[in-house]
């Protein structure tokens, strides 16, 4: 009989690509993970994954199996919340882009929590990859993140905007209105590991025969534009991401964009749920334009 546990697990691998991160993820060891994909592969006598010494990857029948998994635990994720919400109507579970300025989240947050101090709001915060995983498993209502064509379920436009370069102010670059690819050969270079464009970005400095120096790897963005004031390196970002000490300075033929608003789960919500999410929606698109602005 398959368990909640292995789904989980086999999601986990699933969304990181590796035994080790989904192990993390899970907080188990990397042994205890493998023997649970291993016996979710024996009970549903089928191979789930093919693994290289880098990578993992899904088989015909792994894919096959990834919409039941997350659908079974949708279910049992619905189940837990209408028990533990008897009473406590009031939650919004949400899931948060974590490239998109913490000042803007937090802004947000605060002005509605001063509107309707009853609502009780669960934050996740993830890549745009676990933010749709957990969208579909039904572990959050709504996320603020990324807007595709390709996402199904329904989304609000909030804003746009585009990516430039982020420069310490005292950087000889930053006295520019606009900058060439090629001014920053050599430059020392910080890497968000977690940039949604990072491939097309590595892409674009090599279609220039540019070649940064890699001064510093980081997940977190907050921690990469203060390095950027502290005369570390520069980097690339959203345009909103703003700093004392750090001038934000555009780079010729560096055009990509993005578009932030909410999406809902694909799931039926109760009533009570729709209401509340309708309040914070509406609530945003109210205050946003104090908060940001639309390229």
């Amino acid at each position: 009989m398959i368990e909640n546990y292995q789904l989980r697990y086999f999601l986990a691998v699933v969304e990181t690509g590796s035994f080790t991160k989904a192990a993390k993820r899970v907080f188990v060891t990397q042994p205890t993970l493998s023997a649970g994909i291993k016996k979710l592969e024996e009970d549903l006598g089928k191979k789930l994954f093919n693994r290289t010494s880098k990578r993992v990857f899904l088989t015909e029948s792994g894919t096959r199996f990834v919409p039941h998994a997350k659908s079974i635990l949708y279910q049992l994720n619905l189940a837990e919340a209408d028990i533990k919400s008897t009473g406590h109507s009031n939650v919004l579970k949400l899931g948060i882009l974590s490239t998109i300025p913490i000042n803007i989240v937090s802004t947000i947050l605060s002005a509605f929590e001063r509107e309707d101090g009853k609502v009780v709001i669960e934050l996740f915060e993830g890549t745009e990859q676990e933010i749709q995983n957990r969208l579909e498993e039904g572990q959050i209502d709504i996320a603020m993140t990324i807007l595709r064509p390709t996402q199904n379920q329904e989304k609000i436009p909030l804003y746009k905007e585009g990516y430039s370069i982020a420069l310490p102010k005292h950087h000889p670059l930053a006295k520019q209105e606009t900058i060439h690819p090629e001014d920053f050969a050599g430059e020392p270079t910080i890497v968000r590991s977690r940039c949604e464009i990072l491939s097309e970005t590595s892409r674009f400095f090599t279609d220039n025969n540019v070649r940064p120096r890699l001064v510093y790897n980081t997940t977190q963005d907050e921690r990469a534009i203060a390095m950027v004031a502290a005369g570390v390196g520069f980097t690339t970002m959203p345009d909103h991401y703003e700093h004392d000490g750090v001038r934000r300075v555009k780079m010729i033929g560096y055009d990509f964009k993005r578009e932030i608003g909410f999406v809902k789960t694909s799931y039926n919500l109760s009533d009570e749920s729709e209401a509340l999410l309708k309040q914070f929606t509406d609530f945003t698109k109210t205050h946003l334009p104090e908060i940001t602005y639309e390229s």
